[in-house]
């Protein structure tokens, strides 16, 4: 377990993620993107997935555009007190270099037939409506990291729309990117699409660390 002290903050160092095993960077200039296959084994997914079935509600996006198929997957909160999410979340911590108090709760995402999540970027918009509701304690988001849980039968890629990238589910795969540039510097190009699920079914789960300690 990392400490938290006055000089920890909520980035990532990359090139502490590049030297884990197995670690791949995606080339950009303009994204920090890694991908580590089987970050969490077949069962874990496994018991991840009925958490998510267990507690799923419809999602919703901060900012509101009016546009109501612009986020149509299900989410939920996942509990920081259920053993095997402690051990989750402690595991991506660690792989991050990221003290957890500076990490949001995991959530858990479900996608169905048809359902997406249209380009957009994790970090909140410094000029949105909801930026003091969803900012002012911890500030923004700085990096996310996110598993896929299983392979749909068809669809369901994320999209990194500015760098060109588009990232096909595996069971087990962590994904891992940069939200911010610097202290008020958030980066676009981490602009991506939760693409279309054509067949089958998708799951995630996702973890934003944030400026500030969690709280």
């Amino acid at each position: 377990m990392l400490n938290l002290s006055a000089a920890a903050t909520g980035d990532a160092d990359p090139a502490r993620i590049a030297a884990h095993p197995r670690v791949q960077r995606v080339p950009s200039r303009d994204l920090v993107l890694f991908m580590q296959r089987g970050f969490l084994s077949e069962a874990e997914c496994a018991q991840l997935i009925a958490r998510i079935d267990a507690i799923r509600r419809p999602s919703t996006i901060a900012d509101a555009n009016g546009d109501t198929t612009f986020r149509t997957s299900e989410t939920c909160d996942l509990d920081p007190a259920d053993p095997l999410i402690a051990a989750v979340d402690d595991r991506l911590a660690a792989f991050a270099g990221i003290d957890p108090a500076f990490g949001e709760p995991i959530q858990g995402q479900r996608y169905d037939v048809g359902q997406q999540f249209k380009p957009h970027t994790d970090f909140f918009d410094p000029h949105g409506a909801d930026f003091a509701r969803f900012c002012s304690i911890a500030g923004n988001r700085t990096w996310t990291l996110m598993v896929y849980l299983n392979v749909p039968a068809a669809g369901g890629a994320t999209r990194f729309v500015k760098i060109g990238k588009t990232v096909q589910p595996e069971t087990g795969k962590l994904l891992a990117w940069n939200n911010r540039l610097g202290p008020g510097r958030y980066n676009d190009a981490s602009l991506h699409h939760g693409m279309k699920v054509r067949s089958g079914v998708k799951y995630i789960i996702t973890k934003w660390y944030r400026e500030r300690a969690w709280g």
